[in-house]
C-alpha cells in the first residue's frame, strides 16, 4: 500500500495538483493522509477541499481550517493571516465549510497517529526542537506519528534508553527506513514551504518496504501569486511563495 502524506496546502491549488500528479507518476496512490490546514493563506480554498475529496483520505483540521469556519479566534494570528483568514471564510460554500468542521484534532491509522501541530497541543503547537519534541513523545501511544503547522519538513527519533530525541534529516535521496525507535514526523507544506525551498514538499508512505520517501515538486509559483494578487491577498503571502519561506 502507497500512502501519500501531505499538509499546510493553504489554498494553493497549483502546488496540490503538481504533488498528486508527482505521486501518481511514482505509482498507484492508495490513500490520502493529510496533517491538516488545507485552506488558509491561498487564493483556491474551495477548490483544494474539493480535489482533497474526490480521493480516498483521512484528515485532520488545522489552526487555519478552524478559524475558516469559526472553530478559532484570529486574533492570536498575525494580521496578514487574519485577512487571509476573513478572506477564505467568504469563500466556502455551506458543504465545504461542514466539511472542515467534523474534521477531527487526531485520528490514529495502524501505526501512526495524524495531528496537525503536535500530539500535546493538535492545533497550535509547532515542533521546531528536539525539547519540544522529546516531552510531546507520551502524548501519543503509535509508533509514528505525523505532523504539521510548521512547514518544515522533519524528523524526530526517540532513544527509550537514552530518554533522549534527535532530529533526522528527511531527505528526498535517502528513503527513511522505519526501525525499532518512534519517530514524529513532518512532510513539509504542499502551498507554502518555509524551509528556503519554494518547491511543493510531501511524502509517500509505502508500507510493503516499511519506508517513508520525501519528495519536492516544482509548480507553478507565479501562476498562483497571479491569483493571490487578483483577489487582494496581502502582499507579503504573496511574495513569499517564490522564496519558500
Amino acid at each position: 500500500m502507497r500512502y501519500v502524506i501531505l499538509g499546510d496546502i493553504h489554498s494553493n491549488l497549483t502546488a496540490f495538483e503538481a504533488v498528486l500528479a508527482d505521486a501518481e507518476r511514482r505509482g498507484e496512490v492508495d490513500k490520502l493522509w493529510c496533517v491538516g490546514d488545507i485552506v488558509g493563506y491561498g487564493p483556491d480554498p474551495s477548490q483544494c477541499i474539493q480535489l482533497l475529496r474526490r480521493y480516498e483520505h483521512l484528515c485532520v483540521i488545522g489552526n487555519h481550517d478552524c478559524a475558516a469556519v469559526g472553530l478559532l479566534d484570529i486574533s492570536d494570528f498575525n494580521p496578514d493571516a487574519a485577512a487571509a483568514c476573513r478572506w477564505t471564510a467568504q469563500q466556502l460554500g455551506q458543504e465545504e465549510q461542514e466539511y472542515l468542521k467534523s474534521l477531527p484534532q487526531r485520528l490514529g491509522e495502524g501505526d501512526f497517529t495524524l495531528v496537525h501541530g503536535s500530539p500535546r497541543e493538535p492545533i497550535w503547537e509547532y515542533l521546531l526542537s528536539t525539547a519540544s519534541a522529546r516531552v510531546n513523545f507520551a502524548y501519543f501511544d503509535s509508533p509514528f506519528c505525523l505532523v504539521g503547522h510548521s512547514h518544515v519538513p522533519l524528523v524526530f527519533e526517540e532513544n527509550k534508553e537514552s530518554g533522549g530525541c534527535s532530529l533526522l534529516s528527511l531527505s528526498v535521496e535517502v528513503p527513511l527506513k522505519l526501525a525499532e525507535h518512534r519517530l514524529i514526523i513532518n512532510p513539509g507544506g504542499v502551498g507554502q514551504p518555509r524551509d528556503g525551498d519554494p518547491r511543493a514538499s510531501y511524502a509517500i508512505y509505502d508500507s510493503d518496504d516499511e519506508a517513508i520517501y520525501h519528495y519536492r515538486v516544482p509548480y507553478d509559483v507565479a501562476a498562483t501569486q497571479q491569483r493571490m494578487m487578483q483577489h487582494g491577498l496581502p502582499i507579503h503571502l504573496i511574495e513569499r511563495l517564490s522564496y519558500g519561506w
